[in-house]
């Protein structure tokens, strides 16, 4: 049992690590459709299927909210979610050291 639940901390890390890679590089290249892809398709599946159902929420939010924002607002969005992301990174980290 320890051994599967060590794979999937690390499957959901290596997920998060994959996501925020993308996410980054969408945002760097200004792809907006790519990043739009991504926070409702990646961010919101990785994001439920590691327990974090308020940043599932969130990236659900980013492109389904009526009316949509305009692209300064989508783009400020978009670098709230990846900080959120990045921070999320640094505590599940630092949760994985802490017990190991």
């Amino acid at each position: 049992m320890l051994r599967r639940s060590m794979s999937d901390d690390l499957r959901v890390h290596l997920g998060l690590d994959d996501v925020l890679g993308d996410l980054q590089h969408a945002r760097r290249r200004g792809d907006l459709g790519r990043l739009a892809l991504l926070a409702y398709c990646e961010v919101r599946r990785w994001a439920r299927q590691a327990g974090e159902p308020a940043l599932a929420a969130r990236s659900l939010s980013l492109v389904t909210d009526s009316p949509p924002p305009n692209r300064l607002e989508f783009l400020h969005r978009v670098d709230a979610l990846i900080s959120e992301l990045e921070a999320t990174r640094a505590r599940r980290t630092e949760q994985v050291r802490r017990l190991g």
